[in-house]
C-alpha cells in the first residue's frame, strides 16, 4: 500500500497486547478498522513492552534513534508508574515529555496524535486480590493528569477506562492471564477510538 498512512504506537503491555495474538492488538485492529472506513493505514510500528514505565519508554525511544515522522501517533502509558508506586509528579513530568515526543513524531500536527487513557486493572481477577478500590482511585488520578496535559496541547484524549471497568461483570473482556484485556475488550476500545479519530485527523 504505497499511499497508506504510517502509524507509530507508543506504550506498554496494553499497546503490545500482552496475552493476545498480534492481530488482536488494538493498534492493529484500529489500522484495519480505519482501512474499512476509507483510510488506508500501514501495519503499525509498535514501540511498547510489558512493564514499561514512562522513563523506560523514553529510554527506548532514544535508543531506537528514530529520524522519520509518522502520519499517526498514539500514546498509552502510565499503568506501571501507578503499579510501582511512582509519584504523580514524576509521572506528569515524564508524560509531558513523551507527549512532546509524540507531537514531534507527527510532524508537529496535534490532530495526528491521540492519547488513550489507562485502563483500570484493579477490577480484574488479578487486581481484585489486592486493594482494588485504591488502585481505581489512583488510576483516576493518573488519568486526570493525562487528560489535563493532553487537552493543553489540543491533542485528542480518548477515555477507555469506563470500558475496562465493565470487565468486573464480564470475564470475556479479560485475557486468560486474568489481568490484561482480551481481544474483545480491545475491539471495544477501537469502536470508541475510531469515530473520534476520524473526526480529528481530517484526512
Amino acid at each position: 500500500m504505497t499511499n497508506s498512512l504510517s502509524y507509530l504506537a507508543l506504550g506498554d503491555s496494553y499497546t503490545i497486547g500482552e496475552s493476545v495474538a498480534e492481530s488482536e492488538r488494538w493498534p492493529v485492529q484500529l489500522s484495519k478498522s480505519l482501512g474499512k472506513n476509507g483510510v488506508e493505514v500501514a501495519s503499525p510500528q509498535i514501540i511498547a513492552q510489558t512493564g514499561w514505565t514512562t522513563d523506560e519508554l523514553k529510554e527506548k525511544i532514544v535508543s531506537e534513534n528514530i529520524t522519520k515522522t509518522y502520519d499517526l501517533v498514539s500514546l498509552l502509558i502510565g499503568v506501571n508508574n501507578q503499579y510501582r508506586g511512582r509519584s504523580v509528579e514524576e509521572f506528569q513530568t515524564e508524560f509531558v515529555e513523551l507527549l512532546e515526543t509524540a507531537f514531534k513524531f507527527a510532524c508537529n500536527k496535534a490532530e495526528r496524535v491521540f492519547v488513550v487513557s489507562i485502563p483500570d486493572w484493579g477490577i480484574t481477577p488479578f487486581g481484585r486480590q489486592g486493594q482494588n478500590k485504591t488502585i481505581s482511585e489512583q488510576i483516576d488520578l493518573f488519568n486526570k493528569i493525562k487528560k489535563e496535559e493532553t487537552d493543553k496541547k489540543g491533542i485528542l484524549f480518548i477515555d477507555i477506562t469506563p470500558i475496562s471497568r465493565q470487565a468486573i461483570n464480564d470475564v470475556s473482556l479479560v485475557a486468560k492471564d486474568g489481568l490484561h484485556p482480551s481481544e474483545k475488550m480491545y475491539q471495544q476500545w477501537v469502536e470508541k477510538i475510531l469515530p473520534e479519530l476520524l473526526k480529528k485527523i481530517k484526512l
